[in-house]
């Protein structure tokens, strides 16, 4: 796998093919939009959705922790995506907490948040409104808040279509832009938007679990 690193507001920045940013100096890593329990909602509803991947996530989360230590890990808006999560997602997210009970875990509430409700108390997540600030940045569910600060946000999932002769292929993205960035969706299962590439925003895709920019418009 290839991440690449970015400088962002004074502060290194990490982006990775595993859909997340981790900050090195504050050995934290910054997620948005695991959306846990939306595949379980689907079958509800009768759509015929793969099962597992609320452990998809969890693992995720487990290897990104250990490959960097991570103290602290930032959910950028919508944890659970809807009401009545499945009693096994939440068993799982217990176990998985049981087993990182050091970790310091934040998550800044996104729209899908205000109608799922806040996690279980048995997660001890700190939970706030966005904007959460943590100098130099401010942690964001929605890219449009209005702040002084840099905002690292979700909400969007972003995806890019890269065109090539006769061949396209739509892969999740970073979008890096003067006063903020947006980070791809975490989740297994939560779908992608595909974006516009704007004036003075680079595109990080994801390919082949390897970190790529695609050149800043002019």
């Amino acid at each position: 796998m290839k991440s690449c690193a970015i400088s962002l507001a004074g502060e290194q920045l990490v982006l990775l093919p595993q859909k997340a940013i981790y900050w090195p100096r504050k050995k934290t890593l910054v997620v948005a939009d695991v959306h846990f329990g939306k595949a379980a909602s689907f079958r509800r509803l009768g759509v015929p959705v793969p099962s597992g991947t609320t452990t998809q996530n969890l693992t995720a989360l487990d290897e990104l922790i250990g490959l960097f230590g991570a103290q602290r890990i930032v959910f950028l808006g919508d944890f659970l995506h809807a009401p009545k999560t499945a009693s096994s997602s939440l068993a799982a997210m217990r176990e998985w907490r049981l087993r990182h009970s050091g970790l310091d875990l934040t998550l800044v509430r996104g729209n899908h948040d205000l109608h799922a409700g806040d996690p279980p108390a048995e997660m001890e997540m700190q939970i706030a409104d966005e904007p959460q600030v943590d100098e130099p940045f401010a942690f964001c569910h929605h890219p449009d808040v209005d702040n002084d600060r840099y905002v690292l946000a979700g909400h969007v999932h972003p995806a890019y279509l890269l065109a090539r002769r006769n061949e396209s292929y739509r892969l999740p993205c970073f979008v890096i832009g003067q006063r903020r960035a947006i980070l791809p969706s975490f989740g297994a299962f939560t779908g992608a938007f595909t974006i516009a590439q704007q004036v003075d925003e680079t595109i990080f895709v994801i390919a082949d679990d390897t970190v790529i920019a695609i050149p800043t418009l002019r």
